[in-house]
């Protein structure tokens, strides 16, 4: 492979069994990279420490080489490397662009219905007031010394005056490219790291895709709004910006996403029934 080759990345979490989403966007990243001359990496999205299980993981590697899919080694799994993430995280913490947050899920609900805003991120989720962020340092202090639990906030206006110039990434859909202006500012003071690790979904992604050298992320259309995040965190880490395609969902009968936490059928189940990787593949779109 050349030094310029394109890498690109098939990145399940083992909480769940793969179901045709999943294939699909596994497909068509290995699609593409054949195409472009580059390879395709895996990588296992593991920091949930309840639920990501290891015979799940197994059962990823199982499914996709069912698929017919490979993957150069090593797989990267998350759970190995939350050192690389706490000394991520601590460098954000070091410049004062996030501070600990005391509130539980329960509280920032009732304080978003109190507000007469109840203004709410793009995942739909209450948008963070920022009760925490003007803490008295003595008081913030004295909680961290107790070991109370927190999470890890960014402090998204002080991020953005660091960040400096207007954020963008290019979106990429086969040779066109376009320029996508971010608007990091609609996360609000969105968890960089979690109450049990020293790391979240946005801050691990971020690290990884620099650490993996990925120049090409391809996934669904859910995860297009959090890109406007990892482009902030990418230039307030001093990371390259990868170019970026959101996909088309596979939707249920019924219009919805498919999903593991709605029972959607698993390829498992799919081969179970005597389906077989070449009908999988024709039936997206790979045949």
């Amino acid at each position: 492979m050349r030094p310029d080759a394109p890498i690109l990345r098939f990145a399940p979490s083992p909480n769940g069994r793969l179901h045709l989403g999943h294939a699909y966007s596994a497909l068509l990243n290995d699609d593409l990279a054949r195409r472009m001359g580059g390879l395709c990496r895996l990588r296992i999205e593991d920091i949930d420490p309840v639920r990501s299980k290891p015979e799940l993981v197994e059962a990823i590697v199982a499914d996709l080489a069912w698929l017919g899919l490979t993957y150069p080694e090593p797989v990267r799994h998350q759970s190995r490397h939350m050192e690389s993430y706490r000394a991520t995280l601590r460098r954000l913490i070091d410049r004062g662009l996030a501070y600990p947050c005391f509130c539980s899920r329960g509280q920032i609900r009732a304080q978003a219905a109190a507000s007469a805003d109840n203004l709410h991120d793009p995942d739909g989720a209450p948008l963070y007031p920022g009760t925490c962020r003007g803490l008295d340092p003595a008081i913030r202090a004295e909680r961290l010394a107790s070991g109370e639990p927190h999470t890890w906030r960014l402090d998204t206006t002080a991020a953005l005056r660091c960040a400096g110039h207007r954020l963008s990434y290019e979106a990429f859909d086969g040779a066109e490219t376009r320029l996508v202006v971010a608007d990091p500012a609609r996360w609000g003071d969105t968890v960089i790291a979690r109450r049990d690790v020293p790391t979240s979904y946005h801050l691990s992604v971020v690290h990884d895709d620099a650490e993996q050298a990925i120049t090409h992320v391809v996934r669904g259309q859910d995860l297009e709004a959090a890109t406007d995040l990892h482009v902030l965190l990418q230039r307030l880490l001093d990371l390259p910006t990868p170019r970026y395609h959101h996909h088309a969902l596979i939707l249920d009968p019924g219009g919805e996403k498919l999903a593991k936490s709605r029972g959607s059928q698993s390829l498992a189940d799919l081969r179970q029934a005597g389906v077989t990787p070449e009908a999988i593949r024709a039936r997206l779109g790979f045949a």
